[in-house]
Parts: structure tokens; sequence; C-alpha cells
């Protein structure tokens, strides 16, 4: 199997849904040794800010000389981009490699009558044979949808159970409050493990701490408001915490000073198990963090600024952030959302801020809102508004309407980021009318 082999059967097993459940999963891992249970696990639950957290603590763990394996879902560039040990993403050969024995393993099950496991099956199956033969000291993990019967939850005792921000997501799968929510993911938590939440809305918080009363597990509740010296620009934040002063990371959205301080309380709560972190190596591992696709600045004129808020609490945080950066200036949106995401309630929130919106979709999509039906939600908000056929024609307009000087904000489903990155990445026109690369802003200076 190659690996263009290997990408066509993965996309295949998408024809078999979501199964919620663990059976599947546990029948598959069973024929492949359970690699699982010879790893060290970090495991990480939440509605947004999961893939942030998980890229901090990979960073810092990395820079500290752990080979640390990361799986966090969906990819955004690059379908690899799933699968990092050490911040570097699995070779083709060797995703080919294993999706063959994954597959081999998946398929004799199907032939003995069991349900074919399913996309996320296959690809959590792959990542934990690959991070055990890898010989990973420790893996970070990011559940998908939710918690309690996640694929990912197979796994036994996590060294540190982690909860970004809860909100209300998935309901139709999750449930219909924000306390069912956080009950699926709490689900994660089992005997044996350590605790850390970022400040949750106390009807989550009232969950997560039962959920640890009865499975004996200490809570260590990780509180943003206890930042201090914060300094922000679209290079990156500094703040101070814990006692130490002047920590940096790269990535810009004025939220991610919450998942900075929920990854230093784990790595507090990690260091405890065994895997301390050097001073020095925090800071560097904070600072060198990356995380595609939320809010992410591109260079160029005008700005080009893409983010994943497909929910309400991240059309909300996303708000927070534009009306911080860009006081006084023109903002144009992208605007691609999910037939089954909350679109009136996110276009409710965002959509009295930008001068003109272009609604689009990923036509690959067969769960994207049809940019005509988008733009007819917006249009109450905001009069100027404009259905494109295809991202990178969203995009060619947007800048236009923006001008040299204005901003454009490109948001929603996660599924068309990628496209719509490599609009950004297409850069400024010159004179001539040509483009010359964009690069993204980092934030690479030293404490």
């Amino acid at each position: 199997m190659d690996y263009n082999r290997a990408l066509e059967y993965i996309q295949d097993c998408k024809r078999y849904g979501v199964v919620p459940g663990l059976d599947s999963i546990k029948r598959l891992l069973e024929k492949l040794g359970n690699p699982q249970e010879k790893l060290k696990i970090v495991h990480i639950a939440g509605t947004n800010g999961k893939g942030s957290v998980l890229a901090m603590l990979s960073s810092v763990l990395t820079c500290a000389g752990y080979r640390t394996g990361a799986y966090s879902s969906p990819a955004v560039l690059e379908h690899r981009e799933s699968f990092q040990v050490n911040r570097k993403m699995i070779a083709k050969a060797e995703y080919a490699r294993y999706m063959e024995r994954v597959s081999r393993a998946a398929e004799e099950l199907a032939a003995a009558g069991f349900l074919h496991p399913t996309y996320f099956e296959v690809e959590t199956a792959l990542a934990f044979l690959w991070f055990q033969e890898k010989g990973c000291d420790i893996v970070v993990l990011e559940t998908g949808m939710g918690g309690l019967e996640d694929a990912t939850n197979v796994i036994p005792a996590p060294l540190v159970c982690v909860f970004a921000s809860i909100s209300m997501d998935h309901m139709a799968v999750l449930g219909d409050t924000l306390g069912k929510i956080a009950a699926q993911k709490a689900g994660i938590i089992k005997p044996g493990s350590r605790v850390v939440s970022l400040k949750q809305p106390e009807e989550a918080m009232e969950v997560i701490r039962a959920a640890c009363e009865e499975k004996g597990c200490p809570l260590v509740v990780a509180d943003p408001e206890k930042a201090s010296g914060i300094r922000r620009s679209l290079k990156g934040q500094r703040f101070s915490y814990g006692g130490m002063k002047n920590l940096s990371i790269s990535l810009a959205g004025t939220w991610q000073i919450d998942n900075a301080v929920l990854a230093l309380e784990a790595l507090r709560a990690l260091s405890e198990t065994g895997f301390p972190v050097p001073e020095e190596s925090l800071r560097q591992g904070l600072s060198e963090a990356a995380w595609p696709g939320r809010f992410q600045v591109m260079e160029g004129k005008p700005l080009f600024i893409v983010d994943g808020a497909h929910n309400e609490d991240g059309a909300r945080r996303l708000m927070e952030s534009v009306r911080f950066y860009f006081t006084n200036r023109r903002i144009v949106y992208i605007m691609g959302i999910l037939k089954d995401k909350e679109a009136e309630k996110i276009v409710r929130l965002t959509c009295d801020v930008p001068e003109a919106v272009v609604t689009t979709s990923d036509s690959a999509n067969p769960r994207s809102m049809p940019p005509l039906m988008l733009a007819d939600l917006v249009r109450p908000y905001c009069a100027n508004v404009t259905a494109a056929d295809s991202p990178q024609e969203a995009a060619e307009l947007a800048r236009l309407l923006a001008g040299k000087d204005g901003v454009v904000v490109a948001f929603g489903s996660l599924s068309f980021q990628k496209k719509l990155i490599g609009s950004a990445e297409s850069g400024t026109s010159k004179k001539d009318g040509t483009r010359t690369p964009a690069k993204t802003l980092r934030h690479g200076g030293k404490i």
C-alpha cells in the first residue's frame, strides 16, 4: 500500500459513519496487540481550545527532551499533521505502512461479521500503534467529539486528564444542556489520574468536580483571571502566571492566554508523575507552539486572518479578538458554516462588525451550508453580503472589498480552512499584478 492508496482507504472509511462506543476500537486494538496499554498519556477533552493546549503541551515536552507523540483532529493543512512525534508529522511511507497493518486488521473484523471500524477508529488505532513502536515517552492525546464514548477513551488511566473550555456543540450526539455535554467530556476521568480543568461555567464545573470525587482523582482548576501583565500583539502575547514572569506565546487570539494557563497547570500536574520540565524548556516550548487555523495571522495588504470558530462559544471568542485588535479598521468576513451547526447564533454574534461579508463553502463536504443559504442568514445583520462559489473566489473578492488597509477575517468550518490559508498565502498584489508569497506571522523573540 502506498500513501495515495492509504488516503483512499481512510477516506472510504467515512462511509461507516460515526458509531459511539468502544467495542469496535477495542477489537481492532486487540488484533494489533493493544499498543495503547504501553503508552503514558495526557488526555485532553473540551469543546474549544483542545488543539491549542495540545500544541503547547507537546511543544514544551519536546523541548524538555521527552520523545512526545501528539494526536489531534481534524487536520487543517495536511492529513498527516494529526500524527506527530516531537512536532514532526508522520512520513508518507510510514503512514502507508501502518495503514496497511491497521486496514488488514479492520477487514478481518468485518469479514468475521463485526461492524467495520469507522474512520476515526482506524486513525486512532494507527496513532497508538505508531506511537508505541516509535518509543514515545509520553503521548498528548486529543479526544474527537466527546469523551466517554470517544475512540480515544479506550486507553487505561491517563497520567493527567485536561479539560479545555466546555460549551454547547454537537448537541445531537452529546446532549442538549451544558451539564450533559460536560458529563460526556468527563467520561475520560479514570481512577489514578490527575485532573486539570480550565475554570468552566458552574454547570460544567459541578459535573467535573463530581466525577473527580467519584473516581478519587485530585482536581486543579486553572483560572486565567490570575494571569497578569498581559501584553498582546498580532505577533504573540506575554503574561505572568504562578510565579513565572514574562512568559511568551506565539499564538494570537485573546483566548489563548486561557489555554496557556491551562497548559501550565497541566504541566505542573504532569511533573508530579515523573515528567518534570525545566523552566528554560517551558519558556521555549510555549513560545514555539504553533497551531494552524486558529486566529492565524497572515502578512499582506489587506491583513488576512483565518480562524476555526464554528460554534457559539468560538464565535464569541473570535469577536473579542477582532474588536481588540482591529478598532477603526475596515473588516470584511469570509464565512463558511456546516449545516448542522447553530449558524444563526454564529451570524448574530459576529455580523454587526463587518462592512461586507462573503459567504462560501467546501463543495467536497456534503455538510457544508450552501453559500446562498448562509447569505440569507447574514443579510438582516449586514446588507453587503455576497455568495461566492469557492473559497478561492471568496478570498479574491474579500481582498478587493477590504482594500489594502483593511482586514479579511475568514472563519467557520475547518473543512475549508486549507483552501483559505492557501489563498491567503498567495500574498499581496504587486504593482504589476503578480503576487508575492505571504508568511505567517511568528513571534520568534526571546524572553
